[in-house]
């Protein structure tokens, strides 16, 4: 059933905040190190004390051009920064350096995947350098506000898209492939939680068909990837019922209550900051090089988007299989490590995929405290490629052993006599004592009832204690029965 709000489009862009991953800040040596005491990571550089000089913190460039580079972005040759000026109370210079007229990073793309397997592209504006401000705590006293600088000066860069959103699941799949990507460049550890990545949302609503952009309304404050499709869901429906109302959207920062699931507003046009941007006067203007960009570029790993076709082309993985693995970085490094090792590719996959996953789950803990080698995992899974041992022997018994002990799989199998049995003589003395257990079976068996095979399977195992090799068993077995 359709609704007044089938009619309209949802057009929202995104402004995603990122600090950046280096020991120290943008333009000072003060460390760059979350939940520190507050106000211990500041200097006189950062407090803006008269006579201070900022001086470039050269990683949180390469850091830009990694990201730049990953999103197939322009990077500009010549750059310079700007002051932007405002007065905040955790701002202590009364300016922020950014970057203005010439951005680090322009155009480049983010491809996303919905979730019924469709992949739309979103266009990038703009990255570019800037720093952050402190922290105001609102929560602490009852009374005042409390300002942490130690964020004071973080190094950040700023991604701008496109109003080319159209749906709030589109931000969602946006902000975690941004994240993932931030991750496997080692750019950022992308915590909105402790505010490493922060969203802003540009929305705005038109009816279906149009194609001019209406006024949109600024929402921030959104701690999660969550609340920020969950924003955009109700800043979506609230315009239009505004609109519908006979009422104007109007120019202005909103906040979101998580809590109440509600967007209210922070301040309005007349409220709006005039930045009154110049060049920073006491920052040199910035070059890139070719030499740079290709030393950089060089040292990229492959992204999760690579390894994905990587993973569906070249080793036959199917979609589902190669978006678990390529979820998060760490994963996806065990992964490699492992068929480096292996060539069963799809084995090594459902390993890691199941009683690997499994562990690190029922410990609440992560694939790089996994106990286990991925060396070691591969050797199990060459292990039962070789016919030494079968699938359910090495996961109910050669598995549990390799999380206790630093031994490979063949010696685990091999000081606890778990290797299978493939001999000849063996499996048929043990079929054979089988087959004299059910005589009545045997010739039921003969008279055309084949499910009795398994029965036999099962007394054969039994016999030999589990060390019969099944697919040996199962061809002799089958040969004795129908002589």
């Amino acid at each position: 059933m359709s609704s007044i709000y089938d009619s309209y489009e949802l057009v929202c862009g995104l402004e995603v905040h990122v600090q950046l991953k280096t020991q120290s800040k943008a333009y000072a040596g003060d460390e760059n190190k979350y939940g520190a005491i507050p106000n211990t990571l500041v200097s006189p550089i950062t407090l803006g004390h008269p006579g201070t000089l900022p001086v470039m913190n050269r990683k949180s460039v390469d850091l830009a051009l990694r990201l730049g580079i990953a999103f197939d972005c322009e990077i500009a040759s010549r750059m310079y920064f700007a002051r932007k000026n405002y007065f905040y109370a955790d701002l202590p210079k009364g300016y922020q350096i950014t970057q203005d007229k010439t951005p680090i990073c322009i155009g480049g793309k983010v491809f996303i995947t919905m979730k019924d397997g469709e992949e739309r592209c979103i266009d990038i504006t703009r990255i570019h350098l800037e720093e952050d401000s402190g922290k105001s705590i609102h929560d602490q006293d009852p009374f005042n506000t409390l300002v942490d600088l130690n964020r004071a000066g973080v190094p950040l860069v700023e991604i701008v898209s496109e109003p080319d959103f159209r749906d709030p699941e589109e931000a969602y799949a946006f902000l975690t492939e941004v994240r993932r990507v931030l991750r496997y460049l080692d750019v950022s550890d992308g915590n909105m939680e402790e505010g490493s990545m922060r969203c802003d949302a540009n929305i705005s609503v038109r009816k279906r068909g149009e194609t001019e952009l209406n006024q949109r309304t600024e929402v921030k404050n959104m701690n999660s990837f969550r609340n920020v499709q969950r924003a955009i869901n109700f800043e979506f429906k609230r315009q239009i019922d505004l609109v519908e109302a006979g009422g104007t959207v109007h120019m202005e920062t909103r906040s979101y209550d998580a809590a109440k699931d509600i967007t209210f507003s922070l301040r309005s046009k007349e409220e709006a900051h005039d930045y009154r941007y110049f060049p920073e006067p006491d920052l040199q203007p910035l070059t890139v090089t070719k030499e740079e960009l290709i030393k950089v570029k060089a040292g990229l790993p492959l992204l999760p988007r690579q390894l994905i076709q990587r993973y569906t082309t070249e080793l036959g993985l199917g979609a589902y299989d190669a978006g678990i693995l390529t979820e998060e970085k760490e994963t996806a490094l065990y992964y490699e490590q492992m068929i480096a090792h292996t060539s069963n590719y799809k084995s090594a996959a459902n390993w890691l995929m199941g009683e690997v996953r499994s562990w690190v789950n029922k410990n609440a803990s992560d694939i790089e405290r996994f106990p286990v080698t991925a060396e070691r995992m591969a050797g199990l899974v060459n292990l039962i490629d070789q016919g030494k041992v079968s699938s359910n022997l090495a996961s109910q018994s050669i598995f549990p052993l390799m999380l206790e002990s630093q031994d490979s799989a063949e010696e685990i199998a091999k000081k606890n006599d778990l290797i299978q049995n493939s001999d000849q003589d063996s499996l048929r003395g043990y079929i054979d004592q089988a087959l004299a257990t059910y005589p009545d079976k045997v010739e039921a068996y003969k008279n055309g009832n084949k499910g009795l095979l398994g029965l036999f399977m099962g007394e054969v195992m039994k016999l030999s204690e589990r060390k019969a090799d099944p697919k040996a068993t199962t061809v002799l077995l089958k040969e004795i029965l129908e002589q």
